[in-house]
């Protein structure tokens, strides 16, 4: 395992096409490449997004056929360098998708997948309302994947905030917590920064997530800043709200000397022991 190495965050603006989300990521991935970097980070709906009537309506394909999934398959392979590819509308059945997730190996090889569990039902205003799961089917699997640089959990977007989710994933090793989003900006500049260094804080790992930006088509607005944060919920890099890369270096022995400092994996009490006492009680 490397202990030492580079990460970067592709904010790619919100496309709504196969063939245009494929050309605003791939200039990014270049760029990110050209300055070192060894694992890529794109964001959720990177394969393109766009709304009708406050339902996301991406552009689907099944999965063996679809066009970005094999283009950066072939785009790791060639340049060596692993790519998370935040998710992807996925063929499902009952005329819904999967928001599915992939890890890409420096060899070309697919060695992750992940479906989002939590799906973004809610009510920000009269105006804004989102249902996703009138769309998506739900995963029932958390993900966590060993790299050449570390074991990786896998989540997406609005699984940030279920933090058990993220302690499942650190129990089991995960050192790094990728997070691919495309957050609201109507949340997203209240609770992003907060949630995602709590998220490190919590599992003394390092967070890694990548956020789409810019207007939707069809209406809706993406966040962006992409962030990542070290164990200590230090934002180590923040990308604003502008297209662009962050890159940032990371050490996985930093994460084992903060948990060696602070071993609240340790000393976690299961979450069926949390009980209430009758005799506590007034």
């Amino acid at each position: 395992m490397k202990n030492l190495f580079r990460v970067a965050c592709l904010q790619t603006k919100v496309v709504p096409s196969f063939d245009e989300a494929i050309a605003e990521a791939d200039a990014l991935a270049r760029l990110a490449v050209l300055d070192g970097a060894k694992f890529l980070f794109l964001p959720e709906y990177c394969g393109g997004l766009k709304s009708k009537k406050a339902i996301f309506c991406p552009p689907v394909a099944a999965e063996e056929s679809h066009p970005f999934l094999k283009h950066f398959i072939k785009f790791a392979q060639k340049e060596e360098v692993w790519v998370m590819i935040g998710s992807l509308a996925i063929e499902g059945f009952e005329g819904k998708y999967f928001n599915r997730g992939f890890i890409i190996s420096d060899s070309g090889k697919l060695v992750s997948r992940y479906d989002k569990i939590h799906l973004f039902d809610i009510t920000l205003s009269s105006g804004e309302v989102y249902k996703e799961s009138s769309t998506v089917i739900a995963g029932k699997s958390i993900a966590a994947v060993e790299t050449t640089f570390g074991k990786l959990g896998h989540t997406i977007c609005y699984d940030l905030r279920f933090p058990m989710i993220f302690r499942e994933l650190a129990q089991q090793g995960a050192e790094i917590l990728a997070i691919p989003s495309a957050f609201t900006k109507v949340t997203g500049a209240l609770h992003w920064h907060v949630l995602n260094r709590a998220r490190a804080i919590e599992n003394t790992s390092y967070v890694i997530s990548p956020c789409a930006t810019g207007a939707i088509s069809g209406g809706g607005e993406a966040y962006g800043h992409s962030l990542i944060v070290d164990p200590w919920g230090k934002i180590i890099q923040d990308a604003g709200d502008s297209r662009g890369i962050v890159i940032a270096e990371l050490d996985t022995d930093k994460v084992k000397s903060v948990r060696s400092q602070i071993p609240s994996l340790l000393h976690d009490k299961k979450f069926e022991i949390y009980t209430v006492d009758e005799q506590s009680v007034a």
